[in-house]
């Protein structure tokens, strides 16, 4: 799976945990926080993202990612 693959995905959990932004056209530095998404969606749209992925990481691992890219180049990462 490529890192783009990846951002994807995440757009596509984001989108399904948070409807209202359906239209919005996403980019590698949004940030889900200025987004709209409080901590429990963010918790929960990475935890949909490791499950598709198949991956079982520490969210602490994850922290330091500053938007949607460096998440997505994270998980990749771990996908390696």
């Amino acid at each position: 799976m490529t890192q783009q693959d990846i951002f994807e995905l995440i757009v596509a959990n984001t989108r399904e945990i948070m409807p209202g932004l359906d239209q919005h056209s996403f980019k590698p530095e949004d940030r889900l926080a200025d987004l709209g998404a409080n901590s429990i969606d963010r918790a929960d749209i990475v935890m949909m993202t490791l499950e598709a992925l198949s991956l079982r990481i520490p969210l602490v691992e994850l922290a330091n990612a500053r938007n949607i890219g460096e998440l997505s180049a994270l998980l990749h990462a771990k996908c390696a």
